[in-house]
């Protein structure tokens, strides 16, 4: 089972990690949505969400962008991040997620670690 995590602002993507208005989290269970959920995280300080996001359960996380600092505190919690990916709706985020079409953004990745 998966329990994926997507930053939303105004229904689509946030486009920064950690500035957003709510998460939307997608428990998959065989390949299907088995539920989703909102969560809004705890107002703290960026350092507190990796924390909060291993408490829920989450293993993968999608972002257009996150600040370098905050890949190094999830690199330790085991949880996948694909980072650069094009701001849209959750679900249809999700939908790319099942069918294995979501892909990092290499430029996306070296520009934020420059």
């Amino acid at each position: 089972m998966k329990k994926v995590a997507i930053p939303v602002t105004r229904g689509l993507l946030s486009e920064n990690f950690g500035q957003c208005n709510h998460y939307e989290l997608f428990v998959i269970d065989n390949g299907l949505v088995r539920s989703e959920e909102i969560e809004i995280p705890p107002k703290q300080n960026m350092a507190g969400l990796p924390e909060w996001v291993v408490n829920k359960g989450v293993t993968d996380i999608v972002v257009h962008r996150i600040d370098k600092n905050l890949i190094k505190l999830f690199s330790p919690k085991r949880i996948n991040i694909f980072v650069g990916i094009p701001i849209d709706k959750p679900r249809n985020l999700i939908e790319d997620y099942l069918n294995g079409n979501l892909k990092s953004n290499q430029q996306v990745i070296s520009e934020i670690i420059d």
